[in-house]
């Protein structure tokens, strides 16, 4: 059974920064692909950003250059760094991978920017 465990999720003030980490039960080397989508109150599951098993990394246009996604194949780990936060980053933010035709979620981890 496939498990993805996310933590680090919290409160920030616009502007602070926030790191998001997904361990996964098996090494991220196994994935095709992995990385982290968001669902904001009201609205649908959005991605944020992924890298896949090559390394190459893909980012939404909301984030673009304000959040950095990388993976720690030794510790079968992977991380979102959110840099310069706004409010509108509020959000359950879950970790995803996929393998072939399987898709694997983690439970979420909430994500909230105010002042």
């Amino acid at each position: 059974q496939v498990q993805l465990v996310e933590s680090g999720g919290g409160l920030a003030q616009p502007g602070e920064s926030l790191r998001l980490s997904c361990a996964a039960s098996e090494t991220s080397l196994w994935f095709d692909i992995m990385g982290w989508f968001r669902q904001g109150p009201g609205e649908g599951r959005e991605l944020v950003a992924n890298i896949r098993s090559d390394g190459s990394a893909s980012y939404s246009d909301s984030v673009k250059g304000r959040f950095t996604i990388s993976e720690d194949n030794a510790k079968n780990t992977v991380v979102l760094q959110m840099n310069s936060l706004k409010p509108e980053d509020t959000a359950v933010y879950y970790c995803h991978a996929r393998r072939s035709i399987n898709h694997y979620w983690g439970q979420g981890t909430q994500v909230t920017v105010s002042s």
